[in-house]
């Protein structure tokens, strides 16, 4: 017999999380679902514990920066307290356990297994079922995805959740995507003295980003010794003797690890979607400015196609709720979806690339500043690769898109974020005074740089 209930969620990654607590909390009865761990990707193999790999990584590199600079220093790079870090501080040793307590604790049934929808507004979990009567949220979120390579299955490949969980850097690594996870790992592997290449199937890194980005990137890695193959498209992998060869396009790598940073795939199978309308094979669940996806089920996060981010997913997960409370609000927009890949320098972006503008036809005007030539620049010295660059609608006088790439470029996109969100003026933000001698200074420069803004 099926039991009522309110609201079923099916996965707890943050939005789904947060959308059962809330939703709990407005007195309704929430039943969460989770096969793996409350909490998600991002609390135990993603944001938190590869930024505290990229902390420790920034400090190895700092330490080497100080001949020169500011006397002598002796840099022993050791990975041992990096892994005790992760374990002990952020996962509690992959232990959901907090997590867990803190969601019942606001008053939700949490149900371990993998739900399934067996009828509009029914979910069942290992022989029980669930009759929503306000309905669905699904927040089931994306896998690791590996591609079709000759010899890849069945080889003990990594993935993010491998690299998180190392205990020690391996001597030498492959990693085979020159995406945001594999630039930020190779980095931070790289200054533990693994000897690392990047194999990316596209002509440059980062292809998502600025042309600017992956090339600034590219000219890091290069003088920190991280080798980078562009344009070059895996055909084969081997492992043997503890080590993995990779061919591609004629050539041959090896190492002692093999990461795949090559992309993520939705967990949509096996969700019994047909049920609801709604196609399984899908790249993505559609939704409405509301996160409906079908009449009694709203999904947030990563399945909905609007940015593999946590800050995404809990924007979501706060409309989904308003709605099925039946609460006026705003529907969702995303022209200001902010990004950040952490690596150094620090790759900060907003809205639309130049390409992107382009391609919608937007008539577009560019400005770029290199953070070096800038008073800060010049006084941070090493490290201070990066620069500004704006992309504006000259119809309209705002700006569409803004990168901010160099120390501390995510924190600079801060400004440009709320520029692009609330579509301020261009002449707004030329009028505006700049605090000296900073880095977000330089967008002042760069919006000068907008000539006939």
């Amino acid at each position: 017999m099926a039991e009522e209930v309110d609201v079923v969620v099916i996965g707890l990654g943050p939005g789904g999380e947060d959308a059962a607590g809330r939703l709990a909390g407005a007195g309704l009865s929430v039943v969460a679902v989770e096969s793996r761990l409350v909490g998600g990707e991002c609390p135990y193999y993603a944001c938190v514990p590869t930024k505290m790999m990229v902390r420790a990584a920034g400090l190895v590199a700092d330490g080497e920066r100080v001949p020169g600079m500011a006397g002598e220093a002796d840099v022993r790079p050791d990975w041992t307290p990096v892994a005790a870090r992760i374990r002990d501080e952020a996962t509690d040793s992959w232990d959901d356990t907090v997590a867990a307590d803190r969601l019942t604790g606001k008053g939700v049934e949490l149900v371990r297994g993998r739900g399934r929808i067996t009828a509009p507004r029914e979910v069942t979990v290992d022989g029980r079922t669930f009759r929503a009567r306000r309905g669905i949220l699904l927040n089931t979120g994306t896998s690791p995805a590996s591609p079709p390579i000759e010899g890849l299955d069945g080889t003990p490949y990594w993935t993010n959740r491998e690299a998180v969980q190392a205990t020690e850097a391996p001597a030498s690594m492959i990693v085979l995507g020159g995406g945001v996870v594999g630039v930020e790992l190779a980095q931070a592997f790289s200054r533990f003295g693994t000897r690392v290449t990047v194999v990316e199937a596209s002509e440059r890194l980062l292809v998502n980003e600025e042309p600017e980005s992956g090339e600034l990137v590219r000219r890091v890695f290069e003088r920190e010794g991280i080798g980078v193959r562009t344009g070059l498209r895996a055909d084969r992998v081997a492992h043997a003797n503890g080590e993995f060869t990779l061919h591609a396009g004629g050539a041959e790598l090896v190492a002692d690890r093999l990461l795949v940073a090559t992309g993520r795939r939705p967990n949509l199978k096996g969700l019994g979607l047909e049920h609801v309308g709604l196609d399984e094979d899908a790249r993505s669940v559609p939704v409405d400015g509301n996160l409906r996806a079908a009449d009694g089920v709203w999904a947030i996060g990563d399945i909905t196609g609007k940015g593999q981010f946590t800050h995404v997913s809990m924007y979501q997960a706060a409309i989904a709720v308003r709605d099925v409370l039946g609460e006026e609000g705003s529907p969702a927009a995303y022209r200001a979806v902010p990004r950040v890949t952490f690596t150094e320098p620090e790759i900060g972006a907003v809205g639309m690339t130049e390409a992107q503008a382009r391609e919608q036809n937007l008539p577009v005007r560019t400005s770029v500043v290199d953070l070096r030539e800038s008073a800060r620049g010049w006084i941070h010295k090493s490290g201070n690769d990066g620069f500004i660059k704006l992309v504006e609608n000259v119809e309209w006088g705002v700006l569409v898109g803004a990168t901010t790439a160099g120390p501390s470029g995510g924190e600079i996109l801060g400004a440009l974020a709320v520029a692009v969100h609330t579509e301020a003026k261009v002449t707004a933000l030329r009028e505006m005074i700049y605090a000296y001698p900073t880095f977000h200074r330089a967008i002042g420069t760069a919006v000068d740089g907008l000539a006939g803004g």
